[in-house]
């Protein structure tokens, strides 16, 4: 069953070409195919996850409660960027790519062993260079060149990371290596592959300080590959990747621990000041962005049961809103031809949807009750002082202030501003991107107003691998 989650955007990816007229048919119908499989897997949790797959393969595929979350996430983020895309373009290869970057994030999720894992990212980052410069710009040009040239040095690092690993373990399983690095002689030479896979991953995620090329990237994409490397793509490829490998195989010490909370810090904090005053929507979101990256680092890392709740819980919750931001800058561009923050001056009484949304989002990524975003930064916060990291917490405190600030800078001038010339001719945005906002939107305020049966049912199950793994390394011996 979960074989299909690969197969079915590999099919869409192999058929788009001989349908180029109905590409955009294929996309979406893929993508409503590939939530309802997601939504099966999910409902049906671990009794569908063990069936074989339809045919044989040269890997075995598997997961857990924490790959289901990110594999519906991917399958939410899909379905709004296949809505986003009827309004952009019917080129078949548009859609070719972002099926093979689905497939490679899906993918991600479900294998067992780091060769194959970082087979997937490839096939994920790969698609996502010539989506970022589809355009056909020099904006775009530019932003896949440092894309490509970072994500060049980041495959250096991982790769290097996976040979020395298969080296002292014999292995590249997750099993085999996950055992082969608890021999006392592996430990210290398991940790050294571990900051050479964590550096590769970082420069993926866009963690400061390899975060220069997130707002080229975000900027220059297509409208709905912003929405989708925004959402999901940079948390595949990069985030869960480092989580995976660091948490659930190899382990970490408290040292490590302390090292990736540094970045987590500097990463929110840095990516919440060079949002403020930000002129171009499109990179005020960007940065916006690196800095929530940071937050959920923080809450994973945080060696606190509640802080890796609301670290995954935040996982969850920006993927969702910063979809939700980035389909709304696509409605507010598409409607007034510009990702100039002072011309859109208020739009809100032109565009009272897209507005309404918006608000939604940026007042839940700022941590506002008793929006979804609010109860993450809340556990995070809450992990960080019961963990006594106290200078850390008050620094991600801050931040987050930071963030409420320029997101009601915007809410002022923006939505409720005073009616310029500019946006009098402009019309609400187009229900392709209306219809995908507003179900992000109400899944924001849905998951925060019942917060509580949402940790329940997804949240927790998903942080239990992570804790359970923590606490079998310390059993094993591996962190001191």
């Amino acid at each position: 069953m979960i074989a299909l989650l690969i197969a079915i955007p590999v099919a869409a990816a192999l058929i788009v070409p001989f349908l180029r007229k109905q590409a955009h048919i294929v996309f979406f119908a893929m993508t409503l195919l590939l939530a309802a499989v997601a939504a099966y897997v999910a409902l049906h949790g671990f009794a569908v996850l063990n069936a074989m797959p339809p045919w044989p393969m040269f890997f075995t595929l598997t997961a857990d409660k924490f790959s289901i979350l990110m594999i519906v996430l991917i399958a939410i983020v899909a379905l709004v960027t296949a809505f986003a895309s009827l309004s952009f373009t019917n080129d078949y290869t548009y859609y070719a790519l972002a099926s093979l970057a689905i497939a490679g994030m899906n993918g991600i999720m479900l294998v067992n062993d780091i060769f194959t894992l970082y087979v997937f990212i490839e096939v994920a980052s790969l698609a996502t260079f010539a989506l970022i410069a589809f355009n056909r710009n020099v904006e775009g040009f530019e932003a896949a060149f440092k894309y490509i040239i970072l994500s060049t040095v980041a495959t250096t690092f991982i790769l290097l990371g996976i040979f020395i690993l298969y080296g002292i373990t014999g292995g590249v399983s997750f099993a085999e290596i996950s055992v082969g690095v608890k021999r006392p002689e592996s430990v210290k030479p398991g940790l050294f592959c571990l900051m050479l896979l964590a550096a590769g991953f970082l420069v993926k995620s866009g963690f400061v300080p390899f975060h220069t090329w997130v707002p080229d990237a975000y900027g220059a994409s297509p409208n709905p590959i912003s929405i989708t490397l925004a959402g999901i793509i940079t948390k595949a490829v990069g985030l869960y990747a480092l989580i995976r490998i660091a948490v659930t195989v190899i382990g970490v010490t408290p040292a490590i621990s302390m090292i990736m909370l540094v970045i987590g810090i500097i990463t929110a904090v840095t990516g919440a000041v060079l949002a403020i005053n930000q002129p171009d929507g499109k990179r005020m979101l960007a940065y916006s962005s690196i800095s929530q990256m940071g937050y959920i680092v923080l809450g994973i890392f945080s060696g606190n049961p509640i802080g890796v709740v609301g670290g995954v819980f935040h996982l969850f919750n920006h993927a969702i809103l910063k979809s939700l931001l980035f389909i709304n800058m696509a409605s507010l561009e598409s409607s007034t031809k510009s990702r100039e923050l002072e011309k859109y001056s208020g739009i809100g009484e032109k565009m009272p949807v897209t507005s309404g949304t918006f608000a939604v989002g940026s007042l839940s990524i700022a941590g506002i009750p008793p929006l979804n975003g609010f109860f993450s930064k809340l556990f995070i916060l809450i992990g960080l002082f019961a963990a006594k990291q106290t200078a850390i917490g008050v620094l991600a405190t801050l931040a987050s202030v930071l963030t409420l600030w320029y997101f009601l800078v915007f809410q002022r001038k923006v939505i409720f501003g005073k009616a310029s010339e500019a946006v009098a001719s402009v019309r609400e945005a187009p229900l392709t991107y209306i219809i995908p906002a507003v179900l992000l939107a109400a899944i924001s305020i849905v998951t925060g107003i019942g917060f509580s049966p949402t940790i329940s049912a997804f949240i927790a199950p998903a942080a239990d691998v992570l804790m359970n793994a923590a606490s079998d390394a310390t059993s094993a011996g591996v962190l001191p």
